[in-house]
């Protein structure tokens, strides 16, 4: 049986772009607790608490439950579920997990072939990622399920039908004058731009093309929060900061709180801005929260040009 092949063809619930990422969080957290013992079992209302907050860290905007991705898991033949009466899920209520002492693990076929090749889990854990979220959060989530990776392993083994265009960066970079967007950083050693990327406002996971309109140029710190959901881009290309990130010290302040309501900067004239498709998607799929009141006369910025 392709392990791999299963695993990154994981029923979800989709339409027009909406991410549902609960069985690729809870299948991450399970080989998070397998790397750690091979014969562990996840009773739901032991590990619920941390399931939630994978959901609402990782999830999607909406408000959503673990409980869902528990039972439904079942049905890809990667998971099984028994509860105290013996086999068998009792279906995706919260009280009946709950009260039945529902407990899960990965079946026993899939744990075997991970105990028999090692590199197999690496090789899942790489494919997950690579088709439910985009590459500034890897590290953090591999962290918050407890993963340890080996990069120099599962590079190569990618298993996503679509490839990159490595020209992305550089037609980012060139149309935001290799400015941060949000905040302006335009940071250099030498004649090598250095802490500028490329973000994908749609994410590439999820359909969003290498294209100039699809991208913004910006610092790691706000490319981060940007794919966190903290930080948006709204109809007017103003900048959006969610009330739900909290920062009492100035630089918190300086660099995020103070950017709501900031026009973006660029891009240049004649460069396309971000197109409206890919800034809905953002808002709908990313964007966690209401967003804070404008901030005004923070920042010297250009508004983009069409």
């Amino acid at each position: 049986m392709d392990w791999l092949e299963r695993t990154a063809k994981l029923r979800q619930w989709s339409r027009n772009g909406t991410r549902a990422p609960h069985k690729p969080l809870l299948l991450l957290y399970a080989l998070g607790r397998f790397q750690e013992d091979a014969d562990s079992e996840l009773r739901y209302s032991a590990v619920e608490e941390d399931l939630q907050q994978l959901l609402t860290e990782y999830g999607p905007p909406n408000k959503t439950t673990p409980a869902y991705p528990f039972h439904h898991l079942v049905s890809d033949g990667v998971w099984e579920v028994r509860t105290d009466r013996g086999p068998g899920s009792p279906g995706s209520g919260l009280r009946d997990l709950r009260e039945s002492g529902a407990t899960g693990r990965l079946t026993p076929e899939l744990n075997n072939a991970l105990r028999r090749e090692p590199q197999l889990l690496h090789r899942i854990v790489r494919s997950l990622l690579d088709l439910h979220f985009p590459p500034s959060l890897h590290s953090e989530l591999c962290e918050a399920v407890g993963l340890e990776l080996q990069p120099a392993e599962t590079d190569r083994l990618s298993v996503t039908r679509r490839q990159r265009d490595r020209r992305m960066r550089e037609l980012v970079l060139t149309a935001y004058e290799y400015r941060c967007a949000f905040c302006g950083y335009d940071g250099r050693i030498g004649s090598v731009p250095v802490g500028l990327e490329a973000a994908h406002v749609r994410w590439w996971a999820f359909g969003g093309p290498d294209d100039v309109d699809n991208g913004l140029c910006l610092c790691a710190l706000h490319h981060k929060l940007f794919d966190k959901g903290v930080l948006g881009v709204d109809d007017g290309h103003r900048i959006l900061v969610s009330q739900r990130f909290v920062g009492h010290s100035p630089a918190a302040r300086e660099n995020v709180i103070a950017l709501a309501g900031s026009p973006l900067v660029g891009p240049q004239t004649g460069a396309l801005p971000v197109a409206a498709s890919h800034r809905s998607w953002h808002a709908n799929q990313v964007f966690h929260g209401a967003p804070r009141p404008a901030h005004f006369g923070t920042l010297a910025t250009s508004t983009p040009r069409s």
